[in-house]
């Protein structure tokens, strides 16, 4: 496994793994373009990917404008093998090193990606729109978790 930034090539995979999940799926896939993949990584934050050989295992991209988790997605197949909190980590390690403020997400209730940012140090803080939870991670919180790990 190589982990490393996000690059242009990427985002045809990167909407591969996205679609590809069985958990927090697209209503309506055709809404989310590569011209926003290609925004969200390169105009309002960055990106990260695993390469399993030449294959996108995983991504995550955060997104600077809004202060939030835009993506963070292991494809089924890669499921359970750490992937998904080395990406988290590169992630919030970049997004803590460029601000200082609370950085918010928004997931779907009772799955494994709830589970997975509580267990990570995330607070849930109330919905995001009706559908989803948010929860926000201040950088206290992220230096704190870093200092024990």
């Amino acid at each position: 496994m190589i982990f490393r930034e996000a690059q242009k090539d990427d985002i045809k995979q990167l909407m591969e793994v996205r679609l590809a999940v069985k958990e927090n799926t697209l209503s309506n896939p055709s809404l989310v373009t590569e011209a926003d993949y290609y925004n969200y990584l390169f105009n309002r934050g960055k990106g990260w990917v695993c390469m399993v050989q030449d294959r996108v295992a995983g991504f995550s991209i955060v997104d600077l404008t809004e202060k939030n988790v835009w993506a963070l997605f292991v494809h089924p197949d890669f499921a359970a093998k750490g992937i998904g909190k080395k990406l988290h980590d590169c992630m919030l390690h970049w997004y803590f090193g460029q601000e200082q403020d609370d950085i918010w997400l928004g997931t779907t209730p009772n799955t494994r990606a709830a589970k997975f940012y509580a267990l990570q140090g995330w607070k849930e803080t109330g919905l995001h729109g009706t559908k989803e939870i948010k929860f926000e991670l201040s950088f206290k919180d992220w230096k704190i978790r870093q200092a024990g790990s």
